[in-house]
């Protein structure tokens, strides 16, 4: 197995933006109309694919800023940090197939329960790769910029430790109840959104 060479921030940053935006992209196409019933009907039956689309468009925009917000703290990547931006974009572009199918189960009524846990066992794997990442960067500072304000580090710190367990909870909850589970994820999502919006100014 070839060594892994530094890498350079911009040139990390600009792929995981290329990953992300592909990512975002693609949720669009599992927004589709199915046939039946007259176009204006379909158009309103297919709400659940609105709304799994917009939490998970959010979603992936919050960790792209938070990430942002991240790779500002940091004054030189490893070969260990480039390696877990690779696991957490692993899980990031595999997003856009669980929220097809949550959404898709949500319309048709058809396997929710199952649907509900199996898109919150992968937002759980995204909030463990996100807080590994980050761990990993911040302990003793070890990949930190000398000058990065420790009001910001312990910020980002304060804002990912509720994600594991908010997720592994909402995750629990679709075995109940599949609409009681996505509504948990669209409000961990909004959480996100305001809390992300505090940290990531320096």
């Amino acid at each position: 197995m070839r060594r892994i060479n530094h890498v350079s921030l911009s040139r990390l940053q600009s792929y995981v933006d290329a990953i992300l935006a592909i990512a975002a992209t693609l949720l669009i196409l599992n927004v589709t109309v199915t046939g039946g019933g007259s176009l204006s009907h379909s158009l309103v039956h297919a709400w659940p694919s609105y709304a799994a689309y917009a939490v998970s468009f959010l979603t992936i925009g919050v960790i792209w800023i938070n990430h942002h917000a991240i790779l500002r703290l940091i004054e030189q990547p490893d070969p260990l940090f480039v390696i877990q931006n690779l696991m957490l974009l692993l899980f990031v572009a595999f997003l856009p197939f669980p929220t097809h199918v949550l959404a898709d189960a949500l319309q048709s009524g058809h396997g929710a329960a199952a649907a509900a846990v199996f898109y919150g066992i992968s937002a759980t794997l995204m909030a463990v790769s996100f807080n590994a990442l980050w761990i990993y960067a911040s302990h003793g500072g070890r990949l930190l910029r000398t000058d990065a304000p420790e009001r910001v580090v312990a910020g980002i710190t304060r804002s990912f430790r509720p994600g594991i367990p908010l997720y592994t909870a909402a995750t629990v909850v679709g075995l109940f109840s599949a609409w009681a589970s996505a509504g948990l994820y669209a409000a961990i999502t909004l959480f996100y959104v305001i809390s992300g919006s505090t940290f990531s100014r320096e």
